[in-house]
């Protein structure tokens, strides 16, 4: 079977939670010295507040262009309890996160759409289960779902399967926790603004300028963490990644992710218009 197409709502739904995603990161890059907000610690609330209507945008929007019905949005927040549940399982151990390869592989069989809705949802409810609700849930919201949406968007769906397939979505794993560490990071980089140290982040320094801090900056503190992520999301994808995928797509298949069947009547006609036999 296949992932949930991407129709032009979905698209579009997407492409306006990304772009608003980015503002948010990358404005304190941009904004003048003088300016009386140069950090993230002021502008999150209203990133939350205007991140989950766009959720729900999503969600219609890839509901209204697959035609599935609410048992794949039951499965969605039965994956999203399942990720949730998993993260404290590794978080605070050089960075073994178990909930990121569940994420790959979720993404993968449910499509970049939904894939975006569940890393972001579970991001959130793992906040609330380990009591991780701060100035930072928002941007994390945001960067677990592009990091599931990225599976999604991966090619082969329909002819790719097998150790090829998990081949491809390790090494897509590998790369992304390493991506997500670094979009993480510029949240938390822009904090110490103002600090001596020669990779804090100095607001209305020039861009490359500050560009270079934060390599130096995610370089000292944070490779480290990200490999630990990227070594366990490889490990577990190659060995169990198999199986849960078979499960996986036979349970998208149950919740109508595929086209719906339609059935005709002895003259070809709808079967709302054949003859009821009683």
């Amino acid at each position: 079977m296949s992932a949930l197409r991407l129709g032009p709502r979905s698209i579009a739904a997407l492409v306006l939670v990304s772009l608003i995603g980015i503002g948010a990161f990358c404005w304190p890059l941009f904004a003048d010295a003088g300016s009386a907000v140069t950090s993230h610690a002021g502008d999150a609330p209203w990133l939350f507040a205007a991140l989950l209507p766009l959720l729900v945008a999503v969600v219609v929007a890839t509901i209204a262009d697959s035609g599935m019905d609410a048992k794949a949005v039951a499965m969605l927040g039965v994956l999203a309890a399942v990720g949730a549940a998993l993260r404290p399982l590794g978080a605070g151990t050089a960075g073994l996160e178990p909930m990121f390869f569940l994420m790959v592989l979720s993404g993968r069989v449910l499509g970049p759409g939904f894939g975006f809705v569940l890393g972001a949802v579970t991001m959130f409810a793992s906040a609330l289960l380990t009591g991780g609700v701060g100035p930072w849930m928002p941007f994390q919201m945001l960067a677990m779902g592009w990091f599931t949406m990225g599976a999604g968007l991966l090619p082969g769906r329909r002819t790719l399967r097998g150790r090829a397939e998990l081949v491809m979505l390790s090494a897509y794993g590998f790369a992304a926790a390493f991506a997500y560490g670094t979009i993480m990071n510029l949240q938390g980089w822009v904090l110490l603004q103002g600090l001596s140290s020669g990779i804090s982040f100095q607001p209305g320094a020039p861009l490359h300028e500050n560009l270079v801090r934060f390599l130096a900056y995610v370089t000292a503190t944070s490779l480290g963490w990200d490999l630990g992520r990227a070594v366990l999301t490889v490990v577990l994808t190659l060995t169990v990644g198999g199986t849960l995928l078979r499960a996986l797509r036979r349970a998208t298949r149950r919740a109508n992710f595929e086209a719906q069947v339609t059935f005709e009547g002895p003259e070809g006609a709808p079967a709302s218009e054949a003859p009821h036999r009683t």
